[in-house]
């Protein structure tokens, strides 16, 4: 018995100094979220028209696009016509070219 209570006094001595450091020192600052800046309307104004002027050519962007699309469509369409009238003239230009070896016969 004399055993336990010399342990618990031992614990208790140093136990003791260990909290009164902790209770005296500095407490532990947790960091604080820092306030958002208000932003001025200048700010807001110019960073708006900043905005504005990504949307304008963004607009502009697309409408090459579409006009590219089309005119390349229209290319393919012309050139579609244009292989057409080709086999047709050649056809002719065959035809014609077997009746003049059927005329000279």
């Amino acid at each position: 018995m004399q055993k336990f209570f010399h342990t618990q006094s031992s614990l208790a001595v140093i136990c003791l100094p260990l909290l009164i450091i902790g209770c005296a020192s500095e407490p532990v600052s947790v960091a604080k979220p820092e306030p958002e800046q208000i932003i001025s309307g200048e700010t807001m104004l110019r960073e708006s028209q900043g905005i504005a002027s990504l949307g304008e050519r963004w607009k502009s962007g697309k409408q090459l696009v579409e006009r590219g699309n089309t005119m390349v469509n229209e290319g393919e369409a012309k050139i579609e016509e244009g292989n057409r009238l080709i086999s047709e003239g050649n056809k002719i230009i065959r035809e014609s070219e077997e009746h003049y070896k059927n005329i000279k016969k």
